[in-house]
């Protein structure tokens, strides 16, 4: 008990130390404006990560994982989704204005498009660029492999990975990897085997790992579902599949 109380106090501070360090950008769709945020090294010629946050907007553990990216030299960008005025405050709208870009992919990934523009603008390489999401900013992460958007790799953590069947599978160029949550109730065998099928069909260079133990947002300490031991695994995860692409 006294470990845990001390390890979510030592995030809430690491959180907020490392919320210091990002700088806010605005940018535009439309008329729309979009609140993102940087890391401290923009302007830097490094390889570059967009994080895609999860469906309540940007959040704490976007904020961290820009954080630690920025340790292993990247540039990070976190994308503003939703835009001014448009952030949830509770989970019916975060339901709803998450379903609209499930459903709506094309303007999902136009507002994804617009952030990795802002993300070279601060710096990345543009030939060295990646995408993770964590759960809602995890299915964009997928978006932008099908969407062939200019990026070497994505990386979908705990995302909701169906797909409207409708949609056709084409050509995947894009390196994916998915990190899922063996227990999370959001992802259906049937989910699950056409996402394998659709990376197939689209030659994809793919991999997914399945965390055991592990409910939807495992990777989240402020989750009752958090998993410290498979959290860190995923995270490391992460990194080695960045460097292999972006180094």
């Amino acid at each position: 008990m006294i470990r845990s109380l001390l390890l979510s106090s030592f995030l809430m501070t690491s959180v907020t130390f490392f919320g210091q360090n990002l700088k806010p950008v605005a940018y535009q769709d439309g008329a729309q404006k979009l609140n993102g945020l940087v890391t401290s090294n923009a302007g830097k010629k490094l390889p570059g990560v967009l994080i895609l946050p999860a469906w309540k907007g940007i959040d704490d553990e976007a904020k961290t994982a820009a954080a630690e990216l920025e340790k292993q030299d990247y540039v990070a960008f976190i994308a503003d989704i939703y835009g001014e005025g448009n952030i949830p405050t509770n989970m019916d709208t975060a339901a709803k204005n998450s379903g609209y870009y499930k459903k709506n992919y094309e303007a999902y990934q136009k507002r994804i498009s617009l952030a990795l523009e802002q993300l070279k603008k601060n710096g990345a390489i543009p030939e060295k660029i990646a995408v993770i999401g964590y759960c809602f900013g995890g299915t964009g992460a997928l978006e932008s492999a099908r969407g062939n958007l200019p990026v070497v790799g994505v990386v979908s953590i705990h995302g909701s990975i169906g797909k409207d069947q409708a949609r056709k599978n084409g050509p995947i160029s894009t390196k994916i990897l998915v990190e899922n949550p063996a227990d999370d109730r959001g992802v259906s065998p049937e989910d699950y085997n056409n996402l394998v099928k659709e990376m197939n069909d689209g030659n994809a260079d793919w991999q997914i790992i399945t965390y055991a133990h592990s409910k939807h947002t495992f990777t989240d300490p402020k989750s009752p579902d958090y998993n410290e031991v498979m959290a860190k695994r995923a995270w490391n995860h992460t990194l080695m599949f960045l460097k292999e692409l972006l180094k």
